[in-house]
């Protein structure tokens, strides 16, 4: 009959994460280093403006078969790129961007990953029932 949805945050900063233990890690700052908010919390990446006019270059880039390094705004992406294309048979202009949402979807999930307060495994889900069990 009822729903609760429960936001757990931790701004604990450690050394090896400076910005925060449960901020986006820094693997995945070309994609999203700000903060995760409630609206990404209820299932909706919010994304820097500045990846519209990335990926625009990127997919050119990719599709033209442009070097990356010509362009410094793409140099923060090189490492990704040159991870996932190699999974893709052929990238042209009919495929571009749906791949490269793909590929931005799978970066967000380790951001979203990255935010848990307890991660999706054996020891968190422990770790959450004797959270629930001593309110």
């Amino acid at each position: 009959m009822y729903e609760l949805d429960l936001t757990l945050r931790n701004n604990i900063t450690t050394k090896e994460c400076p910005l925060g233990l449960y901020h986006p890690h820094s693997q995945y700052h070309h994609i999203k280093k700000e903060n995760i908010g409630l609206i990404e919390v209820m299932g909706l990446a919010v994304l820097p403006s500045r990846l519209k006019r990335e990926m625009e270059l990127l997919a050119d880039c990719l599709t033209e078969k442009k070097p990356l390094e010509e362009h410094e705004e793409l140099q923060k992406h090189i490492d990704w790129v040159r991870g996932f294309v190699p999974k893709y048979n052929e990238i042209n202009k009919n495929n571009v961007m749906d791949i490269l949402k793909e590929e931005i979807g799978q970066v967000f999930v380790k951001v979203l990953e990255d935010a848990g307060v307890y991660k999706c495994n054996e020891e968190g889900r422990k770790a959450f029932e004797r959270f629930i069990a001593a309110l």
